[in-house]
């Protein structure tokens, strides 16, 4: 059975995800314990070859249709790649790429697929992994002893610093694919919302709030909170779907990633779309009165003091 372990690479604007290098860190410790090697497939982008220290061996696939992501042709050239290095373990993102890829790759590869997954252990010959189901209000863990399977894990799950390693890797394999000019798909264009002004990710201080706003008309109260601390508002998804905030301050899987100094969320209940947006802030403080909200899993302190009293006390004290 190989003990090699394969990472998609997730890039975008020319620069590499930090996604990609937490499984690179988790695939070397997971390599390393079954004897094997880490081997890093980027698709697209040569350029970033030599910021892929973390992995063994990066096999390059350089083709029109990988400029930007298009599942057909993602799939095509991981397929490919499976089945020349045929490792014992591919590991992918819970992003676009990921939700798009794992299941299909699965089929291909005839193995099976472990979703959602915030916590991966060898033991022995074993995978172990530990994934989230239900929107994170269970964990259940898993072991496979087959020969393959495909893993999609969560964003923030790993350490990012354990998957960077300095200078270039030790090989860099540039791979010819066919078929990529014969796909049935195309890309199009990519659109962006309008930023507003606002950049959540450059803030070192975001207060955020969530359902437990309950309405448009109670944003002024978070908002004066972040005015008198000098600092933008953010949300979680659905407080943006209701349209009371625009698409640029949402912080989750589908919005903004953010790393700020000091998080502050209100009425948040911390779904795992979210917790993958700001779970590698420096400080995460909670409120929400639901003791059992997965947002206490990863907040620094918390309170289950309503918001209502608690929001405007803050703001109070702060401007006086």
């Amino acid at each position: 059975m190989s003990g090699d372990v394969m990472v998609l690479v997730e890039h975008g604007d020319g620069s590499l995800a930090d996604v990609t290098f937490e499984l690179l860190g988790k695939a070397r410790q997971l390599a390393s314990a079954w004897g094997g090697k880490v081997h890093a497939a980027l698709l697209g982008s040569a350029v970033l070859a030599d910021q892929l220290g973390g992995a063994d061996v990066v096999h390059v696939v350089e083709h029109a249709t990988l400029a930007d992501y298009l599942a057909e042709a993602y799939e095509r050239a991981l397929a490919y790649l499976l089945g020349d290095v045929a490792p014992r373990l591919l590991l992918i993102g819970t992003s676009t790429p990921g939700m798009d890829l794992a299941a299909s790759l699965a089929q291909y590869w005839d193995a099976p697929v472990v979703a959602y997954v915030i916590a991966l252990e060898a033991a022995g010959d074993e995978l172990v992994a530990t994934a989230q189901i239900y929107g994170g209000k269970l964990l259940a863990e898993v072991a496979v002893d087959r020969d393959r399977v495909v893993c999609s894990v969560i964003g923030g799950s790993f350490h990012a610093d354990a998957g960077k390693a300095a200078g270039a890797p030790a090989e860099i394999r540039m791979v010819e694919v066919g078929g990529l000019d014969d796909l049935r798909s195309k890309f199009h264009a990519r659109r962006l919302p309008e930023a507003d002004g606002i950049d959540i990710t450059a803030a070192d201080m975001l207060v955020s709030v969530g359902r437990g706003i309950a309405g448009k008309d109670n944003l002024e109260l978070v908002q004066e909170l972040a005015d008198t601390l000098g600092v933008p508002l953010s949300a979680s998804r659905p407080v943006i779907d209701q349209g009371w905030l625009p698409k640029p301050q949402q912080v989750g899987k589908s919005g903004q990633k953010v790393k700020p100094r000091a998080y502050l969320a209100f009425g948040i209940s911390g779904a795992p779309e979210h917790l993958e947006g700001m779970r590698n802030a420096e400080l995460i403080v909670a409120c929400n009165t639901d003791s059992s909200a997965p947002i206490f899993d990863v907040a620094h302190y918390g309170t289950t003091v309503d918001l209502f009293d608690l929001v405007p006390a803050l703001s109070e004290q702060l401007g006086s």
